[in-house]
């Protein structure tokens, strides 16, 4: 097989161009393709990446029902954990203040586990469940 295999999440939220915002002011994210925006405004497909062009990436869209993609379910617990690893403590300790600077309560930590060193969740205010963590 050439090449290597990759995977990339798909990430569903109510509000994407919401999402672009908080991500990139919240996470340091930045926008790697540019929103293409449907006829009625809804996003429907981003790319944006952390960490420079080689660190994670991740795709973006809202919801339409129409081909049965829709947000997580707040209600419920996360189905799926998104794991950022973060160079360092340090990282792990500015991310998870933005975080909660930005109105959202942090799950854990931030908090030294061993053996996973520096760790952080939150769930995002789309719903989506984030794990912060950088080795010990």
């Amino acid at each position: 097989m050439a090449g290597q295999m990759t995977l990339t999440p798909y990430l569903c939220v109510a509000g994407a161009a919401r999402a672009i915002d908080w991500y990139t002011e919240v996470l340091g994210a930045q926008v790697t393709h540019e929103p293409i925006l449907m006829e009625d405004g809804r996003v429907g497909h981003v790319e944006l990446a952390v960490g420079g062009s080689d660190g994670a990436r991740w795709m973006m869209s809202d919801e339409f029902d129409q081909a049965g993609v829709a947000g997580p379910d707040t209600g419920r617990g996360a189905a799926v954990t998104l794991h950022l690893g973060l160079p360092g403590a340090d990282d792990v300790d500015a991310v998870a203040a933005r975080v909660v600077a930005a109105g959202v309560t942090l799950d854990r930590g931030p908090e030294t586990s061993d053996p996973a060193g520096r760790v952080a969740v939150f769930r995002d205010p789309f719903g989506h469940r984030w794990f912060l963590n950088a080795p010990a």
